[in-house]
């Protein structure tokens, strides 16, 4: 969130960043940009429009689109306002916004502002607070690390470099009536910057800091190459567009006997990354290894392991996927090693321990629960909440909850939230929604309206299936912000997924998640080498109810959100379908089930 910018001396700080801005400034419009960020925690990058002129704090404006590094299916929205109001959402993504460019975009009219993500509009924003955006803004990308923890993620150097890459950047006038473009056709093109090079008239390089950051901004961090502006995240000694940093363990952790996950500072090259014969722990076979979808997690599948000793991994002839291609030539970190859960698993969220309920943390790799971003609130030991036995659960909570995850064995879950509105006094003041697993399975979640104030209110979702050893939820606010007092997890099975390996020059379709399913399914699969990729859809026939040409993609996994519809956008009947992922001289099929 941009603090109060203060200018001070370039050389004060020990890391450098990037920041690109318009000499003009502009009141309403819409504002594009094509954009891959860096996923590396502790830090993130930006494309936002603010106000710049005097009395800053009592006149603030701005409006944000902020795509923080810690998380590999999240973007994060924000208006702010007079006072420096913070009015924050964020939206949940089916693809990883670091691995490809995208199309982010914000409208901002008198009556509301609108984001939009690949051309369409995933949140808008009508309240009272929308006609003091009444300022003329410059249009600003940065690259920065925050100092705030519990937002950004955790800071390490070690990171260093990170970089995020502006495709372009389009302004739309706001013309509402004689328009040709967004919402109503209510905007028109006035420029368009295709990054060929840097437009000097358009564009400064800026050279300030602000509170709260560990970065100046540098001239030498904003670069020019290759039709894209390029957004540098640095240390002192190795500015501008170059990677000489070789990829690092950050940290290695046994999940169980049979799993062990490794996690690196950067992108690795795949075929180094899965070689088994790169990685050693003594007295344990490494049966195989898997790039995650991030390209920084390995997954090593092991045999041997014995939870009762303590080991060391080491990693040798790992390479990065930079154009220098750094090569690790030896490390050894200690394996952490998870403490078993016991079920059903009950967390006091924000709170400490409390009968059988366990203390909350934030998320790290030493815990095997916690939540990410949002602020902890604790109410008097004395308010009395109606409709349970258990206060002191819904006394505690996290306010403006993102991400909450827990480490568990593959297999199928329900799960209980627990909630209680302390704050507001009248339904569609709090909404927000809850997704499990990737895909939105509570929406317009209101406490307020359904129980009223002071109220234990209790939600339920039933087999969640886990495939991953990590039970994600994720929370969007649409009304103020997401709020949470606890979480009752049952297991209900436990189920053995595969471990599969990519070898060089295959791909991988993996089976869609979930499946059966009755909205929308995840497609998942992994590729070892730049291919163009197809995706069809046929039904037991063999039509083709849905065809996406994908175009070339880059080695890595990949996630495509399919929701059940055909390419005209109707909602296909209920069946047996096949998915199929066609590259340049093979495919792969997989059987799904839709149930309507």
């Amino acid at each position: 969130m941009f603090l109060l910018i203060i200018q001070l001396d370039v050389h004060a700080k020990p890391y450098k960043g990037g920041e690109l801005r318009t000499k003009e400034s502009f009141l309403y419009g819409r504002f594009e940009a094509k954009i891959k960020s860096a996923e590396k925690e502790g830090m993130l990058a930006s494309f936002f429009t603010f106000y710049d002129g005097t009395d800053i704090i009592n006149n603030w404006n701005e409006i944000d689109i902020e795509i923080m590094g810690r998380y590999s299916d999240d973007i994060q929205f924000n208006t702010i306002t007079p006072g420096q109001v913070n009015h924050v959402s964020h939206a949940l993504t089916d693809f990883n916004p670091h691995a490809d460019f995208h199309v982010y975009a914000f409208e901002w009219t008198p009556d509301y502002v609108a984001w939009f993500i690949d051309g369409i509009e995933v949140y808008r924003q009508t309240g009272s607070h929308i006609s003091s955006l009444n300022k003329p803004q410059k249009i600003m990308m940065n690259i920065w690390s925050p100092e705030a923890a519990n937002w950004a993620g955790k800071w390490n150097p070690e990171v260093l470099p990170a970089f995020a890459f502006y495709d372009f950047v389009s302004y739309y006038e706001f013309v509402p009536g004689t328009g040709n473009y967004g919402t109503n056709n209510d905007f028109k093109l006035k420029w368009n910057d295709e990054f060929e090079s840097w437009n000097q008239t358009r564009w400064d390089k800026a050279t300030h800091t602000f509170d709260g950051n560990r970065v100046d901004f540098i001239r030498e961090n904003v670069v020019f190459k290759d039709g894209k502006m390029i957004l540098c995240l640095t240390d002192l000694n190795n500015t501008g567009f170059v990677d000489n940093s070789v990829p690092k363990i950050l940290w290695a952790k046994a999940l169980n006997e049979n799993l062990i996950k490794i996690n690196f500072t950067e992108a690795l090259e795949i075929s180094s990354a899965e070689n088994i014969s790169n990685y050693s722990i003594s007295g344990v076979e490494i049966i195989s290894a898997k790039l995650q979808s991030d390209l920084k997690t390995v997954d090593l599948k092991v045999t041997g392991f014995d939870k009762n000793s303590d080991y060391q991994i080491s990693a040798n002839q790992i390479k990065d996927n930079s154009e220098n291609q750094n090569t690790l030539l030896s490390q050894s970190v200690n394996l952490l090693k998870s403490e078993e859960l016991s079920f059903p698993l009950k967390i006091n969220i924000g709170g400490s321990s409390y009968l059988d309920y366990l203390a909350d943390f934030p998320l790290s790799e030493n815990s095997e629960y916690g939540y990410l971003d949002g602020r902890i609130t604790q109410s008097d030991s004395t308010l009395s909440i109606a409709r349970t036995d258990d206060d002191q659960i819904y006394r505690d909570e996290i306010y403006g909850l993102v991400k909450y995850n827990i480490n568990v064995p593959n297999g199928v879950y329900n799960i209980n939230f627990l909630m209680a509105e302390k704050y507001f006094l009248q339904q569609n003041r709090r909404v927000f929604d809850i997704s499990i697993e990737g895909i939105k399975l509570l929406a317009n979640v209101d406490v307020y309206k359904s129980v009223g104030r002071n109220n234990a209110y209790q939600r339920s979702v039933n087999q969640i299936t886990v495939k991953d050893n990590i039970l994600n939820i994720h929370f969007t606010a649409k009304i103020d912000n997401p709020i949470l007092s606890g979480i009752i997890l049952e297991q209900v099975s436990v189920t053995e997924v595969q471990n599969e390996a990519i070898t060089p020059g295959e791909f991988i379709l993996e089976q869609n998640f979930p499946n059966p399913f009755n909205n929308s399914t995840k497609i998942i699969f992994r590729l070892s080498k730049e291919e163009n990729i197809k995706l069809k859809i046929f039904d037991i026939l063999g039509n083709a109810v849905f065809t996406d040409d994908l175009g070339f993609k880059k080695p890595g996994s990949y996630e495509i959100l399919w929701s059940g519809k055909d390419n005209g956008g109707k909602e296909i009947s209920s069946g047996v379908y096949f998915c199929q992922i066609q590259g340049e001289q093979k495919s792969q099929i997989k059987k799904m089930i839709l149930l309507k």
